[in-house]
């Protein structure tokens, strides 16, 4: 390709790049970069959960013999 079809080429695409606006969804990307929003309590309510009778001794002795 010739360096006048090159250099054209570069400037078409210039310019598609500059007009370029692409609409930004500022919750989506807070929940990208987060893993949660602010309105997003789905898992709060087992924040404080912690396991009750033989299950919670079973895990325990699980995690001191893996660690």
């Amino acid at each position: 390709m010739g360096r006048g079809r090159q250099k054209a080429k570069h400037t078409k695409i210039a310019r598609e790049l500059k007009s370029y606006s692409p609409t930004v969804d500022y919750d989506q990307l807070e929940r990208e970069l987060t893993g949660h929003s602010h309105d997003d309590d789905r898992y709060a309510a087992w924040s404080d959960y912690e396991p009750e009778g033989e299950q919670a001794d079973d895990y325990e002795h699980q995690e001191r013999s893996a660690g």
